[in-house]
């Protein structure tokens, strides 16, 4: 039979110191590694690779404003930051970053797809197919092509879809619409590549469409009466309660109150 016998307690604790400074020590040397590791150069970015259908991105672009916003090595780089800082980029809409070992980023980008401009003119804000407002040099497009858009601070999404409900109604006789506009007070506008400004007024979408098809259902009909085509038109007001009044080239006044109600205004 045998007996065991506690050890001392000196000796007890000179085991329990024996073994924390076993334990320092590895975690001092793990440290260390891994401090050399993070901070050896071999671990630095030292490439940046894009991707996607990078058109209006200049690889300037990227150096101006992309590397000035990373900081860290291949393992200690925030991603989400780097994802910011690509996203900073004009024409830049979305980017998702990748480290690629041992010391690459990859960056694959979506580019701003622009609709028309924004704002006053003379600006670089710009509408996406989105609907989003972004900034970029306009030089960058041929903004004579773009139409415009302009509203107040947040309205850009509504602004976008009336454009597009619109679009197609004023095409029907052949007017392209160059600007379209929504007011403070909430009141719509609109103007055509001929010159023309349209005062929509206030309403539904639906409300808004009806009034639209009134005016292009009878413009013909109306202007073939002074010898005129549709594109004589100069303004047309819409906010008159079932009828709206116009303004034509070569024809100083309109009194028309016909079966369409159709009202005069002085030009």
């Amino acid at each position: 039979m045998s007996t065991s016998l506690p050890l001392p307690t000196d000796v007890r604790l000179m085991n329990l110191a024996a073994g924390l400074l076993s334990l320092v020590f590895v975690v001092l040397v793990l440290g260390g590694g891994a401090w050399w590791v993070l901070r050896h150069p071999k671990f630095a970015i030292q490439s940046i690779t894009v991707q996607g259908e990078v058109v209006r991105s200049h690889a300037a672009s990227f150096r101006n404003h992309v590397v000035p916003q990373l900081s860290g090595n291949f393992f200690t780089l925030n991603l989400a930051q780097a994802q910011q800082a690509f996203q900073s980029v004009p024409w830049v809409r979305e980017a998702v970053v990748h480290r690629v070992f041992p010391g690459q980023l990859r960056s694959v980008v979506v580019e701003h797809q622009p609709m028309a401009t924004w704002g006053e003119e003379g600006g670089n804000f710009m509408v996406n197919e989105q609907g989003q407002v972004f900034e970029a040099p306009v030089e960058d497009v041929d903004i004579e092509k773009l139409p415009r858009m302009q509203g107040p601070e947040g309205t850009s999404l509504l602004v976008t879809r009336m454009y597009r409900v619109m679009t197609p109604l004023f095409e029907t006789l052949d007017f392209r619409l160059e600007k379209i506009e929504l007011t403070a007070r909430g009141s719509w506008r609109v103007w055509t590549e001929s010159g023309a400004l349209v005062e929509l007024g206030r309403g539904t979408e639906a409300e808004l469409m009806q009034r639209v098809d009134l005016l292009l259902r009878t413009l013909p009909q109306v202007t073939g009466r002074y010898n005129r085509t549709p594109m004589a038109l100069m303004g047309a007001d819409l906010r008159h309660k079932d009828g709206y009044a116009l303004r034509l080239r070569g024809v100083s006044t309109l009194a028309e109150n016909d079966k369409n109600g159709l009202d005069g205004s002085r030009r």
